[in-house]
């Protein structure tokens, strides 16, 4: 099968390595002066993977796309759509998109799927690969799973077959709406843990790990997915590798905003935690912890906000 990764940074290169080590055809792309495709290029390697030889790192958006039967994608989520535009000028006719991303548009508060369908992918043309999984332990060879999920029960079972590997173990999806929804929302929480971590509160993760469901879940049901999504691989199944772990940007940047230290890497929870508190007004859900990490990103002292949550009104836990 012939893969093109389009997007060569931290993820973008591990599924390059990824898909070559499964014994694909594989072409990396990357923008030409970007400085991970640089480092790529001249060294073969970046601090987390090296590159096959066999794999073709190329900045010729042209010769990626044309090549390939899959295109992946691994960039910013809010440049998706202007991405795609560029990419829709091309032939990409019979091509099946797999969008290895996770957030929601903040301009729109559309999903990345709905993005994709909008620029004029087909519907049956396009997946997402979500769920846990660090790059520095999948080089080492430590598995994990991950879900792949689309419109269609028959492009899914195809692409799960196509991307299977005793490094990663697969599951069907069947639930596009909550899949996305929760794969988005999950950094959001990561943000948060990252937030306890610095105020010196670790312990309420249990609680975030619970009540961050139970909200993400209502998003769900509301948006016409399942509550069960929620807890499975795209969200919950997700928290162990953003609200524990070193690895985690999410979980970092929170970490180091609250202490006022600079982090330079992408936090997509950051602009995901805005799309989503305007997604669950406009459907009246209550957020209280989406809602609450939008006001300290706005400056509101953090303790004052935590405080605030505790002080809501008792209800019973599954109200």
């Amino acid at each position: 099968m012939n893969i093109s990764v389009l997007g060569c940074g931290r993820w973008g290169s591990f599924l390059a390595w990824y898909n070559s080590s499964i014994g694909h055809k594989v072409i990396n792309w990357g923008p030409c002066d970007a400085p991970s495709f640089l480092k790529l290029k001249n060294e073969g390697k970046n601090e987390w993977v090296t590159l096959d030889p066999a794999i073709n790192l190329t900045c010729d958006l042209q010769t990626a796309v044309k090549s390939a039967d899959i295109i992946i994608i691994a960039i910013e989520a809010q440049g998706l759509r202007g991405f795609l535009r560029e990419i829709l000028r091309l032939d990409v006719k019979n091509k099946t998109f797999v969008l290895c991303m996770k957030g929601i548009e903040l301009t729109t508060g559309k999903r990345l799927t709905e993005v994709a369908m909008e620029c004029g992918v087909h519907k049956n043309k396009v997946a997402v690969w979500v769920g846990p999984g660090h790059i520095q332990e999948f080089v080492k060879g430590n598995p994990s799973c991950m879900v792949i999920d689309s419109y269609y029960a028959d492009l899914t079972a195809k692409l799960v077959d196509t991307f299977k590997s005793p490094l990663i173990r697969f599951y069907r999806g069947a639930d596009i709406v909550g899949t996305e929804i929760g794969a988005a929302a999950k950094n959001v929480m990561g943000i948060i843990a990252g937030v306890l971590d610095g105020l010196g509160l670790p312990t309420l993760k249990g609680s975030l790990m619970a009540r961050g469901s139970r909200e993400v879940a209502r998003l769900m049901k509301a948006l016409g997915g399942s509550e069960l999504s929620a807890y499975g691989l795209c969200h919950l199944g997700d928290y162990e590798t953003t609200l524990f772990s070193q690895h985690s940007h999410n979980r970092r940047y929170g970490e180091m905003f609250v202490c006022g230290e600079r982090f330079d890497y992408l936090a997509e929870g950051v602009t995901t935690a805005e799309a989503i508190s305007k997604m669950a007004r406009e459907h009246g859900v209550d957020v209280p912890l989406t809602d609450a990490l939008c006001l300290m990103l706005k400056g509101e002292p953090a303790g004052k906000v935590i405080e605030g949550l505790f002080s809501r009104e008792i209800k019973g836990e599954f109200e």
